[in-house]
């Protein structure tokens, strides 16, 4: 009897020590330190998923609500407009590249959430204040695109999965019908026609390129040097374009605006009214949306497969 008693009392102190003060109060253990290596070559350590944090660029809000960290967001740039809830989230300013901060400072974050928008001076600035800061490299390929929305949702606490798995089969299913196509057409993306005579455009190494070339078009501009060139209009002539996409035009650039150009009738996307605008936050923003710009591309390219 004696010995049963004794082999219950030892099992039963083996159980509490294994549980712990956090088992006996109901309390769950503390979250494992999360640390990784950001686009600086820098190692960011949180002792545990971010739970405040300030968003410096549109593609990083974009990306935190994506990956269902929308709760922990209380701070972000002044061109995070995407989605729609982001604009009732406080802003740490971001115009011309003046951040406040101050206003990031007093918000107490746990992480800030930088991109290559940002500088490193101010990676470092806000550093020496004593906050973590993660910068966000830009994707060069959809596949990196994936790796960032899992770096931000490891960060943030959330699981990616099934995001990502969706960005995939719909980025699968356009590489499916372009993948065997033999005819590539040309095209001009417009950026920016301040001067008409001159305008913008997307050179090599750029989303546009990337995605235009993913679309299965031929981007004229990925022929130039710079990643965003000037391109003339004679260059523009002489490249004839098949198909004119225009980013511009949530700025106001019409594609009657584009016929009525000196010099511009003689394109062949003129002649044909082959001319479209687009949400250039698609193409230029590094962040989830850059599938729905891949598939509004390769509509706009090869209607004929995609209705």
């Amino acid at each position: 009897m004696f010995r049963k008693t004794f082999l219950l009392i030892v099992l039963i102190t083996l159980l509490l020590a294994g549980c712990g003060p956090d088992a006996l109060s109901g309390e769950a253990p503390a979250s494992a330190a999360i640390t990784l290596t950001d686009g600086l070559g820098r190692s960011v350590i949180l002792n545990e998923a971010a739970k405040r944090v300030v968003s410096l660029a549109p593609s990083n809000t974009e990306i935190l609500f994506a990956v269902g960290a929308r709760e922990q967001v209380i701070g972000r740039d002044e061109f995070s407009d995407y989605p729609a809830e982001a604009a009732s989230i406080e802003s740490v300013g971001g115009s011309m590249g003046e951040y406040s901060v101050e206003a990031i400072v007093a918000l107490k974050p746990d992480l800030v959430l930088a991109a290559e928008i940002n500088s490193p001076e101010l990676v470092k600035q806000l550093e020496d204040l004593g906050l973590t800061v993660y910068y966000l490299a830009n994707p060069s390929t959809l596949e990196e695109l994936y790796v960032n929305l899992e770096i931000v949702a490891q960060l943030t606490g959330e699981d990616p999965t099934k995001l990502t798995d969706s960005l995939k089969a719909r980025v699968d299913a356009v590489d499916e019908k372009i993948m065997p196509l033999s005819f590539h057409p040309s095209v001009f993306y417009e950026i920016d026609a301040t001067d008409p005579s001159k305008p913008y455009t997307y050179g090599p190494g750029t989303f546009g390129d990337l995605l235009i070339t993913r679309a299965g078009g031929f981007n004229i501009g990925g022929e130039l040097t710079d990643p965003y060139p000037q391109i003339s209009l004679e260059q523009i002539v002489v490249s004839n374009p098949s198909i004119i996409v225009l980013g511009d035009s949530m700025w106001g650039v019409t594609i009657e605006s584009v016929v009525a150009r000196p010099g511009w009738e003689t394109i062949e996307a003129v002649k044909s009214s082959q001319i479209f605008p687009i949400d250039d936050n698609l193409i230029s923003r590094p962040g989830p949306r850059l599938v729905d710009g891949l598939e509004q591309l390769a509509k706009l390219l090869h209607p004929g497969l995609f209705e």
